[in-house]
């Protein structure tokens, strides 16, 4: 059939791709290494250190699912090959419509799979810590920082991601002035790094009694949640450490006790805060560690630009500056401003669905983040 003939041709493009795909996971090590955590388990006292064992389990479950989709998408091209065998000898126009099902399937998990492989940084694997600051605009971007927190938080339960809220700060009518969140899940650092930066919203604001349009923007900051030690160093003239109450629903502890943690660093004028762990020596390891990644990716960022000769530029997260923009009224569209990706369907964005902007930051990334790309 003619219709079979060009899904027969395309069928024959999908294997180097694929092949490819595999190469870039590196799934033959990625076996092994299944196997050597499957003997550790076998071990009496593989449990007995639950932070040691949870990791190696965390790590099997992403090792595997790795190999299991490539499995599958091997799989999915030999049904799709007998599919098209089974047309020819039948002329039913009914697999032609099964046969581009199963094409379309192929196509979106093999996109799913291939975007992974762009997540080479050394801390791409690991755990997110989101911080979202309402900027100048009062009650309006405060509720402009509680709906980009909604959209994070829908969009971590698509993926099957857990979010912990690791500070807060509520508007004095509505919304949230700052939020700090952790984000838990294979790769969450990976796909957040492309929200780092300044959002903007345009909308009729529900607080202007005069139903005019309003401008709003939420700064974004996001970093891997780093479990080992990071060789920065932090001297103690550096820092202020300052400790308050908590606020906010919580623990027995909250409200009674200052165990909340704020530390000041004055040479970067970094704050970092952190009041929902259970004690206030929690607090401040993780407020802490959570300074240290800091520094640490600011360093990375210094280095990069003496590589490139650009030191001194404005930063691209600099207010005013934003990376995407949310426009409601007098139409609707989501634009990033660095790739060019866009959509009218504010409402789905909103709703978490963001992975059309994540994986196009990605390619752009791959690309070497050519400037002239989403440029008005």
């Amino acid at each position: 059939m003619i219709e079979l003939d060009q899904y027969r041709l395309k069928l024959g493009t999908y294997k180097e791709p694929l092949l490819e795909v595999k190469g870039a996971l590196d799934l033959e090590n990625k076996t092994r290494k299944i196997e050597e955590i499957e003997r550790e388990m076998e071990a009496p006292d593989f449990w007995d250190d639950p932070e040691v064992s949870q990791r190696k389990m965390k790590e099997l479950k992403g090792y595997k699912d790795d190999v299991e989709t490539c499995r599958n998408l091997e799989q999915k091209l030999e049904d799709i090959a007998t599919l098209i065998e089974m047309g020819d000898e039948e002329n039913d126009p009914e697999i032609v419509a099964e046969v581009e099902q199963e094409v379309a399937e192929y196509d979106a998990a093999y996109e799913k799979i291939r975007i992974k492989t762009l997540l080479s940084g050394e801390y791409d694997g690991d755990n997110a810590i989101v911080s979202l600051h309402a900027g100048a605009g009062g009650t309006e971007s405060c509720d402009w920082a509680s709906m980009l927190y909604r959209m994070y938080t829908r969009w971590a339960a698509d993926k099957g991601f857990s979010v912990e809220v690791l500070d807060s700060l509520d508007g004095d009518e509505a919304g949230i002035k700052s939020i700090t969140f952790q984000v838990n899940g294979e790769n969450a650092y990976g796909y957040l790094k492309s929200e780092h930066g300044v959002h903007r919203l345009v909308r009729i604001s529900p607080f202007n009694a005069a139903g005019k349009r309003q401008t709003s923007f939420v700064s974004c900051d996001v970093m891997p949640d780093i479990e080992e030690d990071i060789d920065i160093e932090v001297k103690d003239e550096d820092i202020r450490i300052d400790t308050y109450r908590s606020s906010g629903a919580g623990g027995q502890h909250i409200n009674k006790t200052s165990s909340a943690i704020r530390i000041t660093h004055y040479p970067t004028g970094i704050v970092v805060t952190c009041q929902n762990e259970r004690s206030q020596h929690m607090n401040k390891d993780k407020a802490m560690q959570m300074l240290k990644a800091k520094l640490f990716l600011l360093k990375q960022q210094e280095n990069a630009n003496k590589a490139a000769g650009i030191r001194g530029e404005v930063s691209e997260i600099g207010w005013g500056n934003q990376i995407r923009s949310y426009v409601m009224q007098p139409y609707t569209m989501v634009k990033d401003h660095r790739t060019g990706a866009e959509t009218g369907n504010v409402d789905s964005v909103m709703d978490g669905s963001i992975d059309l902007f994540i994986n196009a930051y990605l390619k752009w990334c791959s690309l070497g983040c050519p400037k002239n790309m989403g440029e008005e």
